[in-house]
């Protein structure tokens, strides 16, 4: 009797924290770009701006093909560990010169599609 207490208390447990984990939060940003390659590099100024500041998250860049009229198209994603961290980063990039000033400059070489924040179902 007394395993099984402490089976269905570990399971309860279990779930609990699992119930109280925060989703992981994508932003997923689709552009045109004018210059693929100045756009690649701007990003890698982006990044390295991120990494001073300390951000958590991680950005990975992709090209569409199979997108109908929108193949060509440059998919960015900037994956957070949950919409708490989204917010304070989000809070000190907008707060940080250089950041801001780099984002101002994509507008030479991209047009954004799209710009969409993702939470992830659990």
């Amino acid at each position: 009797m007394k395993k099984l207490i402490l089976a269905a208390t570990a399971t309860l447990g279990i779930f609990t924290l699992a119930a109280t984990a925060e989703a992981t939060v994508l932003r997923v940003v689709v552009v045109q770009a004018t210059d693929s390659a100045a756009y690649m590099n701007d990003l890698a100024k982006i990044r390295a701006t991120l990494t001073r500041l300390g951000s958590k998250s991680t950005m990975r860049v992709w090209r569409t093909r199979f997108a109908g009229p929108d193949a060509g198209a440059i998919v960015v994603s900037i994956e957070y560990p949950d919409m708490a961290t989204f917010a304070a980063e989000d809070a000190k990039v907008q707060a940080d010169a250089e950041y801001t000033s780099l984002v101002k400059g994509l507008d030479r070489v991209r047009k954004i599609v799209s710009d969409s924040l993702y939470e992830e179902m659990k």
